[in-house]
């Protein structure tokens, strides 16, 4: 059995914990997950199990979507609420509807980010919180994001006080720091910030109506527990795909390159999937040096049936 498990990832566990617990519940090393989460953010964490771990990486570079809240105030080394304060602002803050609206209006698009020092990401490598904890301050690579849509969920009209949080909710590209974005938004707004909530709502086309959490999982018998796994083709529905006939799908189940037929628009380097009877046996891309040809890049079936 193979399949995608929509895991409700719990506050207090790392992704690896997760990926941890999984393989000791469906019994198999052969288990990933589709993008970190850190320990203290909940939600959604599509868990890859067997074969569908040829596809995680598809998961992981899919957008994402999250609601998180925003205090105002002070600033973490973190960046969340789990960090030591850094920079603290004394005094009442007094912000308008409109004045919050708009500084969150203002990072839809792309935007550039520098991770956090508490993160995950390699330099020289070493994990940057690897560098943090050792006292290390190196220099970060900054990179751009995509903020696809940013929206206030509070209601109120005016917020005042010495710290002040609102809650946002934002759909965004692979690769962003939400935790980084509510510092941004704290610096639009003149003040120190840091994220004091988060949770991810989606992940590709999992939500978090899709999720179970590890202890209902627990509950389950092993057989029970593999009915929970959703087909690889849930992981790869945000993907173009080309349904293709019998007699090429002998062909691509043995990583054949074929011609682009000529009613099929790509871009250069999307990758696609190639799917037969509802069932993805591949993926493909057109690639820069030959623009007719499509070349497999992935083979998930090796047989039809």
């Amino acid at each position: 059995m193979e399949g995608i498990l929509p895991l409700l990832k719990p506050k207090g566990m790392t992704s690896h914990d997760c990926v941890w617990k999984i393989r000791k519940l469906y019994k198999t090393k052969k288990v990933g997950h589709t993008g970190t989460l850190d320990p203290d953010v909940t939600g959604v964490l599509p868990i890859c199990i067997e074969r569908a771990t040829k596809i995680a990486e598809y998961i992981t570079d899919a957008g994402k979507s999250y609601e998180g809240e925003v205090t105002i105030g002070f600033s973490t080394t973190t960046e969340d609420a789990s960090g030591e304060v850094v920079e603290k602002a004394d005094g009442e803050k007094r912000f308008s509807r409109n004045e919050i609206v708009e500084a969150l209006q203002s990072f839809q698009g792309t935007i550039v980010q520098t991770p956090p020092m508490y993160s995950a990401v390699k330099v020289n490598g070493k994990k940057l919180y690897e560098y943090a904890r050792a006292g290390i301050e190196v220099e970060r690579p900054s990179r751009q994001v995509n903020i696809y849509e940013i929206e206030l969920l509070d209601d109120c009209e005016e917020w005042a006080g010495e710290t002040v949080s609102f809650r946002f909710s934002v759909k965004c590209s692979k690769g962003t720091y939400i935790r980084t974005l509510a510092v941004m938004i704290g610096e639009k707004l003149g003040y120190p910030a840091h994220m004091s909530h988060l949770i991810r709502t989606q992940s590709s086309s999992f939500t978090l109506d899709d999720c179970f959490t590890l202890e209902q999982i627990e509950e389950l018998e092993l057989e029970e527990r593999y009915q929970l796994l959703r087909p690889l083709e849930e992981g790869l529905s945000h993907l173009p795909k080309l349904v293709i006939n019998d007699k090429v799908a002998e062909k691509v189940i043995n990583g054949v390159a074929l011609p682009k037929p000529n009613d099929f628009s790509i871009e250069t380097g999307e990758p696609f999937v190639l799917e037969h009877n509802g069932i993805a046996l591949a993926i493909y891309q057109i690639k820069e040096n030959n623009l007719e040809l499509m070349k497999p890049v992935k083979v998930l079936r090796i047989a039809l049936s």
